[in-house]
């Protein structure tokens, strides 16, 4: 798995898990919805690490937290 395919996962988990859609975490993180949905779909390969920060704050979670996840210490560089 693509280090980016793993952040799309675990982005799909922290939605599911904090029982939010695509448009909450835009309100919640301040990125904007056409951000997070070209990098869902995988219109967008990369995701800048800044983004990633709101995203996560967007969850009420540090980056440490997100990227704690396994799936991880397995991924692979785009």
């Amino acid at each position: 798995m693509t280090l980016s395919d793993a952040i799309r996962k675990r982005i799909k988990f922290c939605l599911k898990e904090k029982n939010m859609n695509t448009w909450n975490l835009c309100k919640r993180s301040g990125v904007p919805v056409s951000t997070i949905s070209t990098f869902m779909s995988g219109k967008t390969e990369l995701i800048k690490l800044d983004t990633l920060l709101h995203i996560c704050e967007g969850f009420e979670i540090t980056l440490k937290e997100f990227f704690s996840d396994p799936m991880f210490d397995t991924a692979e560089q785009d």
